[in-house]
């Protein structure tokens, strides 16, 4: 069965491509995740690190949902909840996802592979419907993964993503065939079944996406895209600077700077965060001490939406495709937008290559 057939089989009421709402901590809650999912995507409460308010999370999605008439073949919840794991707690988390039984769980930033499986195998047992995801940036996370977890699917992170991932990786054009050369490798040598993988990183509209398609990926993880819709719980300062960043790649930078101002600091050496170049960072590089750093930071987080920009301090969390996104739009019209446009183009690419005229 191959990457789609799975896809569907797991998740009825997709359509194809798939488009997939990243879990983005405090941003993707209940009102995102829901209508990714009624869109024919898969949406993802961020539970991030903390899960003290999951519940009620987890609660008004599955109000949201009752009038909903989504095709799950079962009695899952059609969204998934993702972790950050080495933050949350494993004995609060596995009682809400029996309580619940997500369509998916997404594991994250593991304190090891004896962790993941710790979690993996508490999932299934809480919940054996629902599907295990775990986030990779490297080949060698996607084989510890793949042995360690067995998890239904490898979301393949390139370092093109917003938020926070590997300090050193590569981008999803190069990451993603050889995570699945990989994985072929190690599925043919230890048996069992083959991984679905999904692409993440700097895919914000339809071209990337058709491109992730051609890499060997069967759907695709949008965040930064999602930063600019109505139902994300964002700060309009946040996403006033989302619409007005460009050319990513030069005005985003990964760093452990925004961290370390905002007092999130749990994370390991091996990760960092893509963020939107602002006064935080050019001063930190030029070498203000971190606690005055800091103390301005503090400052500017009481100016309110004032409090973002980039002769101002406070974090935008953005991927390196932030310059295509410039304007506010519901999830669904994303989502939409984004399939129908894959799809144009797909079909572009196909008819194009019969009539020798691309």
């Amino acid at each position: 069965m191959d990457g789609i057939q799975t896809l569907k089989k797991d998740y009825p009421w997709i359509q194809n491509p798939l488009i997939v709402g990243a879990p983005m901590r405090l941003i993707a809650l209940a009102d995102l995740a829901v209508e990714v999912s009624k869109a024919g995507g898969i949406g993802f409460i961020g539970a991030g690190t903390d899960v003290s308010d999951l519940d009620s999370h987890l609660h008004k999605a599955q109000d949201l949902l009752k009038s909903s008439s989504l095709a799950t073949g079962s009695a899952i919840l059609p969204i998934g909840i993702g972790f950050i794991n080495w933050g949350a707690s494993l004995s609060d988390s596995i009682p809400l996802i029996q309580k619940y039984r997500p369509a998916a769980v997404w594991f994250f930033a593991p304190s090891s592979t004896t962790s993941l499986t710790e979690w993996a195998q508490g999932t299934r047992k809480a919940s054996p419907e629902t599907k295990i995801w775990v986030q990779v940036g490297s080949v060698k996370e996607a084989v510890d993964a793949l042995k360690s977890a067995k998890p239904d699917v490898l979301v393949v992170q390139g370092t093109d993503a917003g938020g926070h991932g590997l300090a050193q990786g590569a981008s999803v054009i190069s990451l993603v065939p050889e995570v699945s050369d990989a994985v072929d490798a190690v599925v043919k040598e230890h048996g069992g079944p083959s991984p679905v993988l999904l692409a993440a990183g700097g895919i914000v509209e339809s071209r990337g996406v058709a491109a992730a398609l051609a890499l060997g990926a069967s759907g695709i993880v949008m965040g930064t895209r999602f930063l600019a819709c109505h139902e994300a719980v964002i700060a309009k300062g946040y996403q006033d600077e989302v619409l007005r960043a460009s050319d990513g790649g030069q005005n985003t930078v990964r760093t452990k700077v925004y961290d370390n101002l905002r007092g999130t600091t749990g994370w390991a050496e091996t990760h960092n965060a893509r963020g939107v170049i602002n006064k935080s960072y050019i001063d930190a590089v030029a070498g203000l001490d971190e606690a005055q750093n800091k103390k301005l930071y503090e400052e500017d987080m009481k100016k309110g939406d004032k409090g973002w920009g980039v002769e101002a301090r406070m974090t935008t969390y953005a991927g390196a495709g932030v310059g295509l996104v410039r304007e506010v739009k519901s999830a669904k019209e994303i989502v939409e937008e984004v399939r129908d446009g894959a799809r144009a183009v797909l079909k572009w690419l196909g008819d194009g290559a019969m009539t020798g005229k691309l």
